[in-house]
């Protein structure tokens, strides 16, 4: 029978032509392409799959544009107040043009850095933003992710120190200690929770993994639990936002070994959960040690400054029982955003930045304390927190959310099973006066008839 499929047009993305495909049919004794379907019968391999007719891309777009304005965002007129990891921040237009510029695209991994000078000099000038904003001695090129970060973090915690426990602060989001799981699982980590105002730690232990931030927004005392590390002869790995570090003091001036974060909060659009960029930096003293990759500049024969990759630990660049990570290239253009963004704000730009999450997540907290029904437990107690809060609800939080998404208002995060009734709400640069006042007012109105 005849092969129903049209081969005598070469496709430009299949590289064989006519003559080549027969030559490879004539070697393996099959007279077409349809002589390698045999084993399926006739009615099955070119099935009528009942689909409309095709569509053109002008066509196609408005298709797609009437399903994306059923979702509930921001330029459908909607307000948000959550966040939890991922975050609402104003990306400059200077982020977006710069990230198009052909200089610091590349297809792959830049093992050849004659060809990948601009790619290789973003991710060095990433590494010296990283440093400047953690106070650390080094940092790499970037990570998957926040989460993986610090999972990797713990890891090289335990190879420097030899010991295979590792301690997680209870206050941490759930998904630093989740994903630590996941890839230890087969390592012979154990994993404890530590209390934020534990006295005493296992002496086996080979860190303390600190949230700070913490997942509910507030501020946990480093420099107290960095020397219970040290006096324990372990090490301490902190996770922070790096927007908060634009006023809170940088974790290098409480002596910290490795600091991780989520870059996302600079420049990264939230995107439905990613791609996004693990921050990374330590102490140099355990740079060996360091996943991931490390930017080096230095100059050519003719004194050139030039860039290259001096630093690579994965396995396919040396054995594999010496490799400590598999990062590759999809680092590479969100820490070009990363890099943009914070040489847009600037060091001014950063600490207003930080300034403006702090005092309108403030003045939203004061706002919704002062309601029937409603609290927050930062507010009472004098912790310090950072564009987060927890906010206890006289009800049923998912009915809550439910009523304020009639409001065009996507509330806080639903954090029952870690507070009965809590809210974790989110405040940002991004939220107006306007903005926040609705929402209390919502809150107001909705309460009472919780």
């Amino acid at each position: 029978m005849a092969s129903s499929v049209n081969t005598s047009v070469n496709h430009p993305y299949i590289s064989s032509t006519d003559s080549e495909r027969a030559e490879m049919l004539d070697v393996i004794g099959v007279d077409s392409l349809d002589g390698l379907l045999g084993d399926i019968p006739v009615e099955h391999r070119h099935p009528d799959l009942n689909l409309d007719a095709g569509l053109s891309e002008q066509e196609l777009s408005t298709v797609f544009g009437s399903i994306a304005a059923e979702n509930a965002s921001a330029s459908a007129g909607y307000i948000s107040f959550l966040g939890a990891g991922s975050y609402s921040h104003y990306i400059p237009s200077t982020v977006r043009s710069i990230l198009q510029r052909g200089e610091f695209v590349t297809a792959y991994t830049p093992y050849q850095p004659e060809a990948a000078q601009g790619t290789l000099q973003v991710g060095f000038e990433f590494q010296t933003v990283i440093c400047q904003l953690t106070g650390m001695e080094v940092a790499n090129a970037g990570m998957y992710d926040g989460p993986t970060a610090f999972a990797e973090a713990c890891l090289m915690a335990s190879r420097v120190t030899k010991r295979t426990k590792i301690g997680v602060l209870s206050t941490s989001d759930q998904r630093l200690p989740n994903t630590l799981l996941a890839y230890s699982m087969y390592q012979g980590i154990d994993i404890v929770e530590i209390s934020p105002d534990a006295t005493e730690i296992p002496d086996d232990i080979a860190c303390i993994g600190v949230q700070s931030p913490n997942f509910f927004g507030e501020i946990e005392d480093v420099e107290r639990l960095t020397n219970l590390a040290h006096a324990n002869g372990a090490l301490s790995v902190v996770h922070v936002n790096p927007t908060a570090l634009g006023m809170f003091k940088a974790p290098g001036e409480f002596d910290v070994d490795i600091v991780t974060a989520e870059g996302q909060p600079l420049g990264v659009p939230m995107a439905f959960g990613g791609p996004y960029v693990g921050l990374f930096a330590c102490k140099k003293a355990h740079i060996r040690q360091m996943p991931g990759r490390i930017i080096g500049r230095t100059t050519d024969t003719k004194g050139r400054t030039g860039y290259a990759l001096t630093l690579q630990t994965r396995e396919q660049h040396i054995r594999r029982e010496r490799a400590t990570s598999n990062i590759c290239t999809s680092t590479q253009l969100i820490g070009l955003m990363v890099t943009v963004y914070t040489a847009t704000l600037g060091k001014q730009g950063i600490k207003d930045l930080a300034s403006l999450c702090y005092q309108k997540a403030h003045y939203a907290a004061l706002e919704i304390n002062r309601l029937d029904g409603f609290s927050v437990d930062s507010l009472g107690s004098g912790g310090t927190f950072f564009h987060e809060f927890v906010v206890n609800c006289p009800g049923s939080v998912s009915k809550i959310n439910a009523a304020l998404l009639d409001k065009k208002i996507i509330g806080g995060l639903d954090i029952s099973d870690r507070s009965d009734n809590g809210m974790l709400v989110c405040v940002t640069e991004t939220s107006s006066r306007a903005d926040i006042d609705k929402f209390v007012q919502a809150l107001s109105q909705i309460g009472a008839s919780a």
